[in-house]
């Protein structure tokens, strides 16, 4: 049997101290804990498949990891944080004092309602649940490192654990974390899933701070 371990990485912490969304927005990453660098490099498999997304804070953490491979990244832009369209750049206090209706609507059903001009929660899990079945069959027996985002992520683990949209948003992401989910079969997966999954690790390492989007 062939497995397919997925090591998912949360990118270093953004500075926002006005707790701004942010999803798709391109801001930096603070990569200056070097001890928190250091302790999850040390449990990266040395000769992996490196995987960001697009975005600067993903590849900053990437590099700052250093490990071979890592600055060679294959760029994935599916695997990329929920967009959140007109919101972007607003706070969520911001958004329901600003744009009841628009807050109002979402918060009715947050998994599957998008904000005006991005996506819904339910869009992220479909987009990443392609990137992953067309990487693991890609790459079938190899580890994967992909230095992703909080939502990508939730995404990833949501596939292996075969959870809705609604009970994948109780899953809380921390910067700098470590999961892994592991695909036991063949490459090919299926519009079924195809094979199995297991998750063997979630938010190892990873330290929760009060953050946006």
């Amino acid at each position: 049997m062939t497995t397919t371990r997925w090591w998912l990485i949360r990118h270093a912490p953004v500075p926002n101290p006005d707790r701004l969304i942010y999803g798709r927005t391109d801001l930096p990453a603070d990569i200056g804990d070097s001890d928190a660098l250091a302790a999850l490099a040390a449990r990266l498999p040395p000769r992996a498949v490196w995987v960001t997304s697009h975005l600067r804070r993903t590849r900053q953490t990437a590099a700052a990891l250093r490990l071979p491979g890592s600055d060679m990244a294959l760029v994935e832009r599916a695997l990329a944080e929920q967009d959140f369209g007109r919101w972007e750049g607003l706070s969520h206090d911001g958004v329901a004092e600003h744009r009841p209706e628009e807050a109002r609507r979402f918060w009715a059903d947050p998994a599957r309602e998008a904000p005006p001009g991005g996506e819904s929660f339910a869009a992220v899990m479909g987009r990443v649940a392609g990137a992953v079945a067309r990487l693991t069959a890609a790459y079938a027996g190899r580890d994967i490192v992909a230095v992703i985002h909080g939502g990508s992520i939730r995404a990833a683990l949501a596939l292996a654990l075969d959870l809705t949209p609604q009970a994948a948003l109780r899953l809380a992401v921390a910067p700098l974390s470590l999961s892994r989910i592991d695909h036991h079969g063949g490459g090919e997966l299926g519009s079924d899933g195809g094979g199995s999954w297991s998750v063997t690790a979630m938010n190892a390492l990873g330290t929760f701070s009060g953050s946006g989007r």
